[in-house]
């Protein structure tokens, strides 16, 4: 039996950061993955998304061109080839992975992985011990009752990856980052786009005035929406919604969340650590790569400082207190910046966007942003508020001009 010091079953974010993490440290490490090295993100979720976004955003840029005096002829796209470009680069970052987890040392059993005993993995009928054991196994699309997927008509984000043609039109249902990013992707490739969301607003976990405008961006990009409403029924592929509204899409695509890939009797086997999406916690490849490294370096992290991202154009970020109404935000200090005010944004024709920033007793302790770049911007707010940087100090900082940065600042100098 081959003997290790560290086991871990499942190869995405959290499982390959940990195999790396105690490689580095000089630890015998074995990695089981049934499937592809990077998990979800790398092979089904962040990164493939990513790439249609950007394709959508290059086609958009394009037929708009003419508004800034550039002309392009019979514009148009071969869905084909940007899967295929989608698929050639998934490959080449993985192929990157895998040879820096080669280099660094590592094992990698490409076999599914049992746990035997607290430290015995068994794949392929061969055993290995180890001494200590991570489960990295990951998360898997949600279904909802009576939208069972059949991969054809009723599909999950696995399934769409997959296709090589657009539909016509879509019906997707929930309005999370992967309801809203497939959204946008979908709709700036000319597919009709609906949208359902049970809850009284667009993405629900997000602060009241980001719902609120990308509310407005989806009615002015003419994806149609409805709120507080489901499937009703589904006859013969003509679907009835709970407003009696009744449509015929192509497709169904549910992006309700995800849940855990369960592990069953792990939890009766003491010492076994469990972590990333598997662990039912915060489902985000960066909370993910977090928990590997205090659990292999024991540097700790914040869980209630993990920013939240939604690509697309513009991006959407947020991080801490979060309002689901305005009357919520009595006894908080609260900036809502334009970025219509920041000369970048009118240089980059998109002025369609807020910096909103919340402070109390001279700590900002939130920010909501809609604009290019907010998944960089959201950092700045997130070191300052990690490092308990007071909005008085915070104000010495100089930023650079013209950027989208500089919201941030004139924020800060309002609070």
């Amino acid at each position: 039996m081959e003997c290790f010091d560290l086991g871990i079953i499942g190869g995405g974010p959290a499982g390959y950061t940990t195999a790396l993490y105690a490689a580095k440290q000089g630890k015998s490490v074995v990695l089981f993955e049934k499937d592809e090295i990077g998990g979800t993100c790398l092979n089904r979720g962040c990164i493939p998304t990513k790439i249609y976004l950007h394709a959508s955003h290059v086609y958009q840029e394009i037929k708009d061109a003419s508004k800034i005096g550039i002309f392009s002829d019979n514009t148009n796209f071969d869905f084909e080839k940007i899967s295929e470009h989608k698929n050639n680069t998934i490959q080449k970052i993985r192929k990157s992975l895998e040879l820096m987890i080669k280099q660094a040392g590592i094992i990698v059993v490409k076999e599914e992985a049992k746990i035997l005993t607290k430290d015995t993995i068994e794949a392929n009928n061969i055993k290995y011990n180890c001494n200590e054991i991570v489960i990295c196994t990951g998360s898997k699309p949600k279904e909802i009752k009576g939208l069972e997927f059949d991969h054809d008509f009723i599909i999950n984000s696995d399934d769409i990856l997959n296709r090589n043609q657009l539909p016509k039109e879509i019906l997707i249902v929930g309005s999370g980052a992967i309801g809203i990013e497939w959204a946008r992707i979908l709709s700036s490739f000319d597919v009709e786009v609906i949208l359902t969301e049970i809850a009284p607003k667009l993405i629900p976990l997000a602060d009241w005035e980001v719902s609120k405008r990308i509310e407005r961006q989806f009615k002015m990009k003419k994806i149609k929406y409805y709120t507080e409403t489901s499937i009703k029924t589904i006859e013969n592929k003509k679907v009835t919604l709970s407003n009696d509204e009744i449509i015929e899409p192509d497709c169904i695509l549910v992006a309700a969340g995800r849940e855990v890939v369960k592990n069953k009797g792990v939890e009766r086997l003491e010492g076994i650590k469990i972590i990333g999406d598997a662990a039912g916690e915060i489902q985000l490849a960066h909370y993910a790569t977090s928990q590997a490294k205090e659990l292999v370096l024991n540097i700790p992290y914040n869980k209630e400082l993990i920013p939240s991202v939604i690509y697309g154009t513009p991006e959407i970020a947020w991080i801490g207190k979060c309002f689901k109404s305005k009357e919520e935000e009595t006894g908080y200090n609260v900036v809502v910046y334009p970025i219509s005010a920041l000369g970048k944004a009118h240089c980059d024709g998109c002025i369609d966007g807020f910096i909103k920033i919340i402070s109390k007793d001279k700590k900002i302790v939130g920010a909501h942003i809609i604009s290019p770049e907010a998944s960089a911007l959201i950092q700045q707010i997130t070191i300052a508020m990690q490092n308990n940087i007071t909005v008085d100090k915070l104000k010495e900082v100089c930023f650079a001009h013209p950027t989208y940065s500089e919201g941030i600042f004139e924020g800060i100098m309002q609070l």
